[in-house]
């Protein structure tokens, strides 16, 4: 999902669906304040307005799940989890910023950042969901 969202998306606003990933942009002066704090903005709403459509749609599962929100399973500590989702969203921003690299050759166009971005969600997942949930997401 997140590669088609990144390819579908690169074209109007550069991918930009992660308030994590603006931030990092913003702070590495890729994106202005005015246009990061755009598009922080539209992002939570986006995420506000996902979760009240699902808790609209499917009532009994969002009561069931707590709405989505992510716990620490057993056996972590909080500096543990905190720790886990910190490199979960570095790896991401890295991914992100080398996938993107303009200095790259054309054999690694920008076709191939969405895919390269998608896989880098995909392990983060992988290895931050036995902790808590993973909540590097988007």
């Amino acid at each position: 999902m997140i590669f088609v969202l990144v390819y579908c998306t690169a074209g109007i606003s550069g991918g930009h669906i992660n308030p994590a990933i603006t931030f990092g942009l913003f702070l590495a002066r890729k994106v202005s304040l005015v246009r990061a704090i755009a598009y922080i903005v539209a992002q939570s709403l986006a995420a506000i307005s996902s979760a009240r459509l699902g808790k609209a749609f499917q009532k009994s599962y969002y009561n069931r799940y707590n709405g989505g929100v992510n716990l620490l399973f057993d056996g972590y500590s909080k500096g543990t989890g905190l720790g886990v989702e910190i490199i979960g969203t570095f790896v991401l921003v890295y991914t992100i910023f080398s996938a993107t690299d303009p200095k790259r050759k054309a054999r690694d166009s920008h076709v191939l950042a969405p895919l390269r971005i998608g896989f880098a969600v995909f392990v983060v997942h992988l290895a931050t969901i036995p902790v808590t949930g993973t909540s590097v997401k988007d």
